[in-house]
């Protein structure tokens, strides 16, 4: 992913900001003495430390380095040497393009035959995440904000390693000759020579068949499944029966099967489509949804893209062609737009607030690293907060939306089967839309690239696919003395960081917002189109709700999995957070409540996995809190930051329901894990086809490991169910859901009362307060009062 300071337009701000701080930086170190780093070669990958021998095993990668010749002589011994060399890429940035074309040639130019060569398929290259300690070693050293105390101090002033280990890309392959699939772990070195010479410069580091798995779809297969379906004879003819002859008409939506039985096994890759077709309209979005084609049953084998299964079982009439379909603007749809909306413009004549340097954010004490992945999107990286003297305080190490899944409700086929996986089956990041073709973002806007691998290895980029702006946020805090009339105000702004992709029907915006008092919220926007089904003349269905005449939408419900890893006011290498579940209760009638008011928070340590698997309840406004249990507060509590639930619910389905085999997290609105590196998804890694019941989170949980302090992470499963409305049609207005953290003893007193009025709030109290230099009297009414 790369930044966008090349299409800087008006709207839309480049990295001059960001510059500054690399130079302000660089300046600072300057002042140092010039020392060089001595070229030591290490097996930086077979380092693995826990508990307290972390902090020695990081002192130990911090090298002695020689002086340059020549370095002066007067400046202070206990400065920061300055590299050599600049690191152009941190550890935690996403790959490049060219990186991408290097760990691709490499593993090509790995396979044994030509045959293994040409029948690869790349369904993933994305950036192998380094240790901890690695992030930390850039940080202190080698990026903004050049913060050493986040490694222990070494004996002899601070010294630095001459550079960093090399950056690693992990690839998911797929041989479609032999249905194998495979990781790989490459070895990035300079690949800038790719682009010179073509001559790559990675070494594969490790290679693994993963046995009895399917790896996610491809968009390539969606382009070549409908191409199938529709030159397959007897598909054809079933649509000549449906009075359907032209095949540009026909939409053919790539599903995967699920797992609903050995037929369903991951030693074939398999798809079974879903079928709509379009009217002959002039509309050039013309919403081919409206029209589902129900009664076919198709089975694709995509390995060989041929159709091995097919069935006409019951020819249901397309449904007519819905005149309220269409959502393109005005007559283009055959409607009117309205006529008094008027020009409504966000202007910041300074600039926005935030600087932007490569991947790393700074604003309002806030600082985080952009990343993205072709599963998960966005990836907020290095959360910390600078609290005056205290510094900057990490808050969590790795934010992310790992998971979803959207079970329907209706019994009947094709609806039952339709389970949706849309990041592990499809990839989230991959599906992202470039926001140059429709940005809901005003003000402002920084813009993040994100180049991904396609199907055959070529290197692919979504332009603006990030977006980076502050919002207004309505009032942050007020309060008005009435005895004086005299009153203080602040309004409310939050960094809002975002990515929306488009899964078939359906498009979901995936939003991280900081705020000024120090909340982090999390936020999903549910839109799109309804995924529809056909009924026969006269027919109704109590599982859903009938849109149009012929049209209705089934029940069904969206999950989210949002993945946590936190580090309340922890440093690299310490792990010494908690988990506190908090409820409210109601005092017992008696001594202690003789006025029958009295309520309490009760809290309970969350010991062990198995005990914090927990669900929200609302009646007892229950929450979570992650603590340090290290460090306190003025009043002597331990710091923490809470996660405040959002609307939620549970799976409304039995507890033997196929999807569940798979979708085992989804019984719980919380888990709570000690870190582990390979434990990312909580279905497991390939929940595509998986025959395997319970996988990922609901199998972790069972070595029931310790919580009571550790490197925590929070696995929050939220959802809504979905009813749909006639308002829904066609075009479905956003729904919103999501959660917060907030801070909870973390500062000392609010963050947020050091926010300066606005300048439209100075003048008005000028205007008001005064006239002519005059204070104006106080009001008969306070008077009267006092």
């Amino acid at each position: 992913m790369a930044t966008a300071s090349k299409k800087a337009t008006s709207c839309c701000i480049g990295d001059d900001s960001g510059s500054s701080i690399r130079r302000e930086a660089v300046a600072a170190v300057a002042a140092a003495p010039a020392v060089a780093a001595a070229d030591v070669e290490q097996d930086w990958s077979g380092v693995g430390v826990v508990g307290d021998g972390k902090k020695a095993a990081l002192a130990s990668l911090i090298l002695p380095v020689e002086p340059i010749a020549g370095a002066s002589a007067n400046a202070s011994a206990k400065g920061m040497p300055i590299m050599l060399k600049a690191q152009t890429c941190h550890p935690l940035d996403p790959l490049s393009a060219a990186e991408i074309s290097v760990a691709v040639a490499t593993v090509r130019a790995a396979g044994a035959t030509p045959e293994v060569r040409d029948s690869m398929r790349f369904m993933e290259v994305v950036l192998h995440e380094p240790d901890k300690y690695v992030v930390a070693l850039a940080d202190a050293y080698f990026f903004p904000p050049f913060q050493p105390s986040l490694l222990p101090r070494t004996k002899g002033g601070p010294v630095i390693p001459s550079k960093l280990p090399p950056r690693k890309a992990r690839l998911l392959v797929y041989n479609r000759k032999s249905n194998e699939t495979s990781i790989w772990i490459v070895e990035l070195s300079e690949v800038h020579a790719a682009t010179r010479g073509g001559h790559h410069r990675g070494k594969v580091i490790s290679t693994q068949v993963v046995p009895d798995i399917q790896p996610p779809m491809d968009a390539v297969e969606y382009a070549e499944i409908e191409a199938a379906v529709k030159d397959f004879p007897l598909f054809r003819d079933a649509m000549k029966k449906r009075g359907v002859e032209d095949m540009d008409l026909v939409m053919v939506d790539a599903w995967c099967v699920g797992y609903y039985g050995e037929a369903d096994a991951p030693s074939r890759r398999l798809a079974k489509p879903l079928i709509f077709c379009r009217t002959e309209s002039d509309c050039p979005m013309e919403n081919g949804y409206a029209r589902p084609v129900e009664g076919i049953y198709i089975v694709v084998d995509m390995q060989n893209m041929v159709i091995i299964e097919f069935e006409d079982r019951k020819l249901v009439p397309l449904p007519p062609a819905d005149p309220l379909r269409n959502y393109t603007p005005g007559e283009t749809r055959g409607g009117v737009d309205r006529s008094d909306v008027k020009p409504l413009q966000i202007v910041q004549p300074e600039g926005p607030s935030f600087r932007v340097n490569g991947k790393y954010v700074e604003w309002q004490k806030w600082n985080f690293r952009i990343g993205f992945t072709p599963r998960e999107g966005l990836v907020i990286h290095s959360v910390a907060y600078v609290d005056g003297s205290r510094g900057r305080r990490p808050v969590a190490h790795r934010l992310s939306f790992v998971e979803m899944v959207v079970p329907y409700g209706d019994p009947n086929e094709p609806h039952y089967r339709k389970n949706a996986f849309d990041a592990g089956e499809d990839g989230l990041g991959k599906n992202a839309n470039s926001l140059k073709k429709g940005c809901d973002c005003l003000g402002f806007i920084k813009y993040f690239d994100a180049h991904f691998t396609n199907f055959t290895g070529g290197v692919e980029t979504i332009e603006n696919c990030v977006c980076l702006h502050e919002e207004d946020h309505g009032i942050l805090w007020k309060h008005q003395d009435w005895r004086t009339g005299l009153s203080e105000v602040r309004r409310s702004r939050r960094l809002t960081v975002s990515f929306i992709c488009t899964v078939a029907n359906y498009e979901y915006g995936f939003f991280w917002h900081f705020y000024q008092d120090g909340k982090i919220e999390a936020e999903v926007k549910l839109t799109g189109i309804l995924s529809l089904g056909a009924l026969q003349p006269g027919e109704s269905r109590k599982y859903g709700t009938t849109i149009a005449p012929g049209l209705y939408a089934p029940v069904h419900q969206h999950f989210f999995v949002a993945r946590m890893d936190m580090a309340v006011d922890c440093k690299p290498g310490e792990a010494f957070n908690q988990v506190v579940e908090v409820n409210t209760k109601v005092e017992k009638p008696g001594k202690d409540n003789v006025h029958n008011n009295a309520f309490y928070a009760e809290e309970k340590l969350l010991r062990s996995e198995l005990q914090a698997m927990r669900d929200c309840d609302p009646l007892s406004a229950r929450h979570w809190i992650v603590r340090n249990t290290r460090t306190v507060n003025r009043t002597g509590q331990l710091t923490g930051f809470k996660l405040v639930p959002g609307s939620n619910c549970l799976p409304l389905a039995g507890s033997e329901a196929k999807f569940l085999r798979r979708a085992a997290f989804l019984k719980h609105n919380l888990w709570v894990t000690p870190y582990a590196r390979d434990e990312m998804f909580p279905g497991g890694e390939f929940p595509n086809q998986n025959p395997r019941v319970g996988e990922g989170l609901a199998t972790w949980v069972k070595q029931n490991r310790p919580l009571e302090e550790t490197n925590i992470v929070l696995w929050y499963v939220f959802g809504l169910v979905h009813v749909p409305r006639l308002e829904d049609w066609p075009v479905m207005p956003v729904e919103r859901i999501g959660f917060m953290l907030q801070p909870h003893g973390f500062f000392n007193c609010s963050p947020a009362v050091d926010v300066p009025p606005n300048a439209c709030e100075l003048d008005g109290k000028d205007n008001d307060g005064k006239d002519n230099g005059v204070v104006k009297p106080t009001q008969p009414g306070l008077l009267s009062k006092l």
